[in-house]
């Protein structure tokens, strides 16, 4: 059975419309006008237990909408969500037990007190006995490497740590279900790896169900075997990762290094050029084509190194992003 199921899911939200001037803003008053923006427009997808899925799409193309219904902090318009076995809205306590929300741009823990005080706080909110509480904390502030920093106030503590300690608060009661909502949104890069690495040893050992909002597609790659994309509020894929490159990158990237230069007007007959920078070159060149290809260019050319490789996800994300197309 699917711990997520989501059923032509919609959410539309009713915006006042105002016209600028005197006359604008006394009808604004007496008689206000509404127009109807679909923030998100039948979707649907299912999630087995223990997977970690990514939820990709550009701003304002539904993700955090989409996140909230599945958390219950907002009611949908249409369609049918059930999580872990309940329905979200609901906010019945077994479900809060078994669910948590991490925002990158929002915090939980109190900002003055140390952020060990805002884990007792949440502890006995999840009525946790003072033995499981400490068990867990010593276990998952180990695996964040947070054990000296719990005693020190939040506000003295560096984002990637306060990242971590925000973690720790949302894990403590082991939820089954984990929405993380740009978790590394502002990290630098060695918090990010350690963030990352965090949920992948957590979702191992506990079989916890990750999914994961994130503009930083080195997230996705490393943590994400299956992915959503949701554009202007409807879902446009739901496959693998190497399924979204085979299915929306037409080309391979082929990348020579010469033994001599060559003019570009010789290079362009094997393929679109990227970049030429010295004796390295960068080619486009379709699949279809790449056997072929390549069997021309040892054979033709002066070659030193050879490699083939796919476009960066970044690349392929982006142009699915701008044309919202399958």
């Amino acid at each position: 059975m699917s711990i997520i199921a989501v059923e032509n899911l919609s959410k539309i939200y009713p915006v006042a419309v105002k016209q600028p001037g005197l006359k604008g803003t006394l009808n604004h008053f007496f008689r206000r006008t509404y127009r109807q923006v679909k923030a998100v427009q039948n979707v649907t997808f299912y999630i087995e237990p223990g997977e970690v899925v990514g939820f990709l799409g550009a701003n304002g193309a539904g993700k955090t909408t989409t996140l909230k219904m599945l958390t219950g902090l907002i009611h949908p318009s249409e369609g049918k969500v059930r999580v872990a076995g309940y329905t979200p809205f609901r906010r019945q306590p077994q479900f809060l037990q078994k669910t948590s929300l991490v925002m990158g741009q929002k915090q939980q823990l109190l900002w003055d007190l140390p952020a060990l005080d805002s884990l007792r706080i949440n502890a006995a909110v999840y009525e946790l006995s003072d033995q499981i509480f400490h068990q867990r904390l010593e276990r998952l502030s180990s695996m964040l490497s947070l054990e000296d920093k719990l005693t020190q106030p939040v506000r003295k503590l560096s984002l990637g740590e306060r990242m971590k300690a925000e973690l720790l608060a949302a894990l403590l009661h082991h939820p089954q279900v984990l929405f993380l909502d740009e978790p590394t949104l502002g990290l630098d890069v060695n918090a990010q790896v350690a963030v990352r690495e965090f949920l992948k040893d957590y979702n191992q050992q506990y079989q916890a169900t990750i999914l994961l909002t994130s503009h930083y597609m080195t997230d996705i790659t490393a943590l994400c075997d299956r992915v959503l994309l949701i554009h202007q509020g409807r879902l446009i894929y739901d496959g693998s990762l190497h399924g979204l490159l085979e299915r929306f990158a037409p080309c391979r990237e082929v990348k020579v290094e010469l033994a001599q230069p060559l003019s570009e007007a010789v290079l362009r007959e094997y393929g679109d050029i990227e970049s030429i920078e010295g004796q390295e070159v960068k080619f486009f060149v379709p699949r279809e084509n790449l056997t072929a290809t390549i069997s021309r260019i040892l054979a033709q050319l002066p070659i030193r190194d050879l490699s083939v490789n796919d476009p960066p996800i970044e690349e392929v994300i982006g142009r699915l992003f701008s044309t919202g197309q399958i």
